[in-house]
């Protein structure tokens, strides 16, 4: 089994081009509920005809009950932000463990739509908040109630009624640390619960549309088509502050990634491709023709690569369908095609393309996502200073190409905003503030911590070498984890005039499972999680996995 190399994966523009896999969180978490036989409804729904109020949505499966309790509020349009610092919400939630009584009720009542500065406890597994989009929540609620369909081009364009500004876990704000529920059957993979929040958060999103429309429209109210509340999944507004995640928890992101690239390994290795996996591959390459045909965004850059992306997909068609499915290594042989004449964006969705019809095969790395990063904290004190420089030269040779004197080279700096609370880009050359720049600059720091090595004896320990430069303690915890080494880090500077920090919020992202990435700027985006995904109500109907292209007749 031969992985690609690190050096090609992890540069960020190939980062920048991932798209969602059979390992995202999202379908991870959908096939668990399915093979758990999870079972959801409503234990209580108090929303009045204004669509405030609240309700109880309940899952239940495996000996478990989880619990989203909903707020819906009525808010000014002038108070409807985004931005993490804001106060109040369309709606508010927490996903329970169990089912609350009516003492919990009162309690969440008092502190979920306060967020933040709400007080909770151990049973408060995940908190999340919703706003409505401003441009088609009312106007499906209006047309429901007028007894018709709203337009789907309409739904298409925007593709949510409302979108979440944050989905809190592990610990945040004091709610429930992740060891309490990774240690259960089904939810120890990454941000699973997080998932399932979001799932039911969509959930409880298309009945109060229903609800509203009903008690607006009365006898002449219809509900919305099932085929038509598919289209719209869960919006969400994503910035800088995902790109400090995938730096600071280098083992945790180099498994996501390691994952991928084994799964990848493991469909390339086959030396057949049997008749129904090469016809699903080619179903799905059809199906990614015509998603990708209706993923439109302003954005200048991103358009240039779905244009690029579309061709990369028709000339693909052509290639497999001249194909036979018993060529031999028939995976192999297309990514190779592919990495010598698909863009990267094209590259990438060939990985998804070819990993989608194995899940017997690779589905199981999906629960291997998941890494103990506690010994992230911690510099290893008996290392050498030998040692410490030939980690860096063994491991981190990226780090040491960049000549970090030049004025280019620098002109970024990361930092916490004090007014908006979130992670900032700012202009190093232009801008004050660099003395507030936080440790992202992972490939400048380990050059300059390789440099005050040299100057050392070999047989010096590093807890001595940290007591004259106690700068670098950062960089020694990375070298102390192996794990991370081959696949943790981004092999590209994080502070230079030609990042494109867009790269890294969409390479998580992917792995989240998010869809329709929707550019703003070079520092947020917009996505759709969800979009074409069956609901919790639809479970038992059909395959929860069978959506992310969706079929010519869904």
């Amino acid at each position: 089994m031969i992985l690609r190399s690190p050096d090609t994966v992890l540069r960020l523009n190939r980062l920048g081009a991932f798209h969602q896999t059979r390992l995202s969180f999202i379908r991870a978490m959908l096939r668990h509920v399915e093979a758990a036989g999870y079972v959801f409804d409503y234990s209580h729904w108090a929303i009045d005809r204004d669509g405030v109020g609240d309700a109880v949505l309940t899952a239940r499966g495996n000996g478990q009950i989880y619990s989203l309790v909903c707020f819906a509020h009525d808010l000014a349009p002038a108070m409807r932000t985004d931005r993490v610092i804001a106060e109040a919400w369309d709606a508010t939630y927490t996903l329970f463990d169990g089912i609350p009584d009516a003492r919990e009720m009162a309690r969440l009542r008092e502190n979920t739509p306060r967020q933040e500065a709400g007080r909770y406890v151990h049973t408060d597994l995940i908190l999340s908040r919703t706003n409505k989009s401003a441009r088609l929540f009312d106007d499906v609620v209006e047309c429901l109630a007028k007894g018709r369909q709203p337009d789907a081009a309409r739904l298409d364009d925007v593709g949510y009624v409302m979108r979440t500004t944050a989905v809190y876990g592990n610990g945040k704000f004091g709610i429930a640390d992740r060891c309490r529920y990774a240690v259960r059957d089904g939810w120890g993979g990454p941000f699973r619960l997080e998932m399932l929040t979001v799932w039911m958060i969509r959930q409880f999103v298309a009945d109060l549309i229903d609800h509203m429309a009903k008690a607006k429209g009365g006898r002449n109210a219809v509900s919305l088509e099932k085929v038509l509340r598919r289209r719209l999944g869960l919006g969400n507004s994503t910035g800088l502050g995902l790109g400090p995640f995938i730096v600071n928890h280098p083992a945790l992101f180099a498994r996501w990634v390691e994952c991928r690239e084994i799964a990848l390994a493991l469909v390339c290795a086959q030396r057949d491709a049997t008749p129904d996996a090469w016809q699903m591959f080619r179903d799905w390459i059809y199906r990614a023709e015509r998603d990708v045909a209706g993923w439109l965004v302003p954005d200048a850059l991103q358009s240039k690569k779905i244009a690029a992306l579309r061709e990369d997909l028709s000339v693909l068609a052509q290639r497999v369908a001249a194909m036979p499915h018993d060529h031999a290594f028939p995976w192999s042989e297309i990514c190779s095609w592919a990495a010598d004449n698909m863009s990267l964006d094209g590259q990438e969705l060939v990985v998804s393309l070819v990993i989608e019809p194995h899940g017997d095969l690779v589905d199981h790395l999906a629960d291997e996502m998941a890494v103990d990063t506690e010994h992230d904290r911690w510099f290893d004190p008996s290392m050498s200073v030998l040692q410490a420089r030939r980690t860096i030269e063994d491991h981190f040779a990226w780090a040491l190409k960049t000549d970090y004197a030049r004025p280019a080279a620098q002109a970024r700096f990361w930092y916490v905003s004090s007014n908006k609370l979130e992670p900032r880009l700012g202009e190093r050359w232009e801008e004050p503030g660099a003395e507030l720049e936080l440790p992202l600059a992972v490939g400048r720091d380990i050059a300059a911590c390789h440099d005050d090595l040299r100057n050392c004896d070999d047989d010096e320990l590093v807890s001595d070498f940290l007591r004259r430069h106690s700068q670098h303690r950062h960089v020694l915890r990375r070298l102390r984890n192996p794990l991370a080494h081959q696949f943790g880090h981004i092999r590209d500077n994080l502070i230079g005039t030609d990042l494109l920090p867009l790269d890294m919020l969409r390479c998580k992202l992917a792995f989240f499972g998010a869809t329709r990435f929707d550019p703003k700027s070079d520092r947020w985006l917009r996505i759709n999680m969800f979009r074409n995904a069956p609901y919790p109500d639809e479970v038992g109907e059909g395959p929860l996995d069978d959506w992310i292209f969706p079929r010519s007749d869904a």
